[in-house]
């Protein structure tokens, strides 16, 4: 299928061919009609992309902060391929799309095929979207008018922050597509509207609409104006539509505002307050967030778990569906706006003059009769797979994949003939830049093709288990990134599955395969008693809602990411854990010590801390075995004391390169699996059970 993708780094809009993507749980597939370009929103990244470096760190502040944090932290070069990769990164285009289900995935009631809808897709033939993030179209509304749908509820829901009540006068500073619908639903409302812009064309329509708008370009006038239309009073509100960099767009809303006025930004302007103009007049100021409760959660958009209308009455889908309803009724007038209509294939005429377009909307069209036809893309026809040889495919095209996996097994000349994600176009410009053969939207591909014998999983963590069985009960080689599976009954499943499996199973526990984490298991070789070790994460914090966290989806940041250390000192005692208890700080584990007891007597201690400060080393492993100790330093140096051996510094190297080199040999010369499958399940019953302990506060056995 196409679809338009932006690039960050050198401002490229592209027109590509992608897989079409497949419905996942609570999702729908969509055949696209129209979708609409959001000229302010685009052209915003469209001209962000064209900027010099030293312009996009203008533009963030607060990102440049981050940056150098990082390098302070990880050194310049890592950090810099950090940035490259991530602006590297395709941006899709578009999110005010039209068309007709095609396809539902499980637990879909409310849609059918055939339903015609609106969502908040990309430019694109085919879209998968939330079904929380879709709206039905009433049969009165053409697929052209229904475009507007998503843009128009951006509008609404500034004016449900504004709250405004009957007889009131609004001014709305900047008359484009947002600015146009706004005020059309404030004069719906019962409140008198004035509007403002620099464009005399856009004044025309909107006073075409109904709308008193003016073109005062004086700041001193507009202000005046407000004035002798308001009985010197002022506005009641200001909405804010426009997209400058100006700080005076916000100083001449509070000017118009009177006392006690309100001003919401649904825009993009400078802001740079002047305390005076709020305190004098005590005004309220807020800015809106897209299309109303809702946005940005992934219970609500992801999981499809609805706010109860008694409590939200108008999340982001009943926004759509409000604004649907004004169409219906004709409240909502839109045919007025569109500038053009054109089919997707000539979206250059729209993106190659998009800084000096005055377009108020443009639609894209697509062809009626096209069909999903693949989930595969052949990205790469010229490759030829060796027979004999290993053959790959990748279920996962996300950041890991890309910044980590990708470049060492290309190292490695390993060859990979798919790589699958979820919507395809990460993995159709992934597949591009390392020469795989076929991209793909569908795993069940991969586990089908008799060519390839090995899979690799670097998906959510709540989707390993299903994957890991899946692909071992299709007779594959299995490396899954950590972890291995959330819960004990998953554990099983994947053991049972083993048993019966030609394929090995191998965990992305790396730090054992780190070069200085491999010379500190000489040092201690031949040691047939017990010893200690205290490993120490300082991981920091992570966004409340960062995904890693939730307990469905990522399981928590001990059984997602302590589990390294687990295995790290299973293979440094050369023992299986029997015992374990951890105690938190928090509810969401996120700062916690646990406690290993092994076979062999030894002990482990795991210190897993996000309140610790970000100047100090990430990682610390200390061991202790009889009157000796050895510490690895954020795997760039080891120190050994009265080991009789000097000190040894590398570059940080946390072992993934050795990880898939080692895995690598082991598919292609039949070796034994790299990390023995029984210390793979007693780690990861581990893992699991650390957590159970902290909720029955008792010691908890592993067997």
């Amino acid at each position: 299928m196409l679809q338009i993708i932006q690039n960050l780094q050198t401002g490229t809009t592209s027109l590509i061919e992608v897989p079409c993507p497949l419905p996942q749980k609570g999702q729908i597939l969509i055949k696209s009609h129209f979708s609409l370009m959001s000229l302010g929103t685009e052209r915003m990244l469209v001209e962000f992309g064209k900027a010099s470096w030293i312009d996009k760190a203008k533009q963030q502040p607060d990102k440049v902060k981050q940056v150098l944090q990082k390098i302070k932290t990880d050194g310049l070069g890592p950090t810099i391929e950090v940035i490259k990769r991530k602006l590297d990164t395709p941006i899709p285009l578009g999110y005010s799309n039209v068309g007709e289900v095609i396809g539902v995935g499980e637990d879909v009631i409310e849609f059918k095929i055939g339903d015609r809808v609106v969502s908040n897709g990309p430019h694109a033939e085919f879209v998968c979207v939330p079904q929380n993030l879709v709206a039905k179209i009433p049969e009165r509304v053409s697929y052209e008018s229904a475009s507007f749908t998503i843009i128009g509820a951006i509008g609404l829901q500034g004016i449900r922050l504004l709250n405004p009540t009957f007889g009131e006068t609004i001014v709305v500073i900047g008359l484009g597509l947002i600015g146009m619908i706004t005020c059309q639903l404030l004069k719906a409302n019962g409140c008198k509207v004035i509007g403002f812009d620099l464009d005399p064309d856009k004044i025309k329509l909107a006073q075409s609409l109904g709308v008193s708008a003016f073109i005062l370009e004086q700041s001193n006038d507009r202000i005046s104006l407000i004035e002798n239309l308001t009985l010197r009073l002022g506005a009641d509100g200001v909405i804010i539509t426009a997209n400058s960099k100006s700080n005076d767009i916000i100083h001449e809303a509070a000017q118009m505002c009177r006392k006690r006025g309100r001003i919401i930004l649904v825009g993009v302007v400078g802001l740079e307050l002047r305390r005076s103009d709020f305190y004098e007049k005590e005004i309220t100021f807020q800015v809106s967030c897209s299309y109303g409760p809702g946005r940005y959660d992934d219970t609500y958009e992801q999981k499809g778990i609805d706010y109860p209308i008694g409590y939200v009455r108008w999340t982001e889908k009943r926004n759509f569906e409000a604004v649907l309803n004004a169409l219906e009724e004709g409240i909502l007038k839109v045919d007025e706006l569109i500038s053009s209509i054109i089919p997707i294939e000539s979206f250059r005429v729209v993106y190659d003059e998009i800084s000096e377009s005055k377009n108020i909307a443009t639609l894209f069209k697509y062809a009626e009769n096209k069909i999903p036809e693949k989930s595969t893309l052949v990205t790469n026809r010229n490759i030829i797979l060796k027979a004999g040889k290993e053959c790959i495919g990748i279920i996962g095209a996300g950041n890991y994949t890309s910044s980590v996996v990708l470049p060492i097994l290309k190292k490695y000349n390993a060859q990979i003939k798919y790589l699958c994600s979820a919507k395809g176009l990460t993995a159709s410009t992934l597949a591009k830049k390392y020469f795989i053969q076929n991209a793909t939207s569908d795993y069940r591909i991969l586990l089908e093709d008799s060519d390839v014998n090995t899979i690799i999983i670097n998906t959510r963590h709540n989707t390993h288990a299903q994957l890991v069985v899946s692909a071992l009960e299709a007779g594959k080689n299995v490396f899954v990134e950590k972890p291995l599976a959330l819960t004990l009954m998953e554990l099983n499943q994947i053991e049972a599955a083993y048993k019966v499996s030609k394929g090995q199973l191998v965990v992305g526990f790396n730090r054992r395969f780190a070069p200085l984490a491999i010379e500190l298991r000489k040092l201690i070789s031949g040691m047939d008693i017990p010893i200690s070790v205290i490993a120490t994460m300082n991981a920091g914090p992570l966004p409340l809602d960062h995904w890693t966290t939730d307990q469905i989806t990522g399981g928590g940041r001990i059984i997602g990411e302590a589990c390294h250390y687990f295995d790290l000192i299973s293979s440094l005692t050369n023992s299986s854990i029997n015992q374990v208890i951890m105690n938190s700080i928090d509810v969401d584990e996120d700062t916690a010590s646990i406690l290993l007891h092994y076979q062999n007597g030894s002990l482990g201690v795991i210190n897993y801390f996000s309140n610790g400060s970000k100047d100090y080393n990430k990682e610390r492993i200390e061991v202790y075995s009889q009157g000796r100790t050895a510490i690895i330093d954020n795997f760039k140096r080891l120190e050994n004391f009265g080991f009789g051996r000097s000190s040894l510094s590398l570059k940080q190297d946390k072992g993934q390169d050795n990880q898939f080199k080692f895995f690598l040999d082991s598919i292609r010369h039949g070796g034994k699996a790299i990390i023995p499958i029984e210390s793979i399940l007693n780690t990861s019953k581990a893992v699991i059970g650390a957590v159970l302990s902290q909720k029955s506060r008792n010691w908890y056995e592993v067997k």
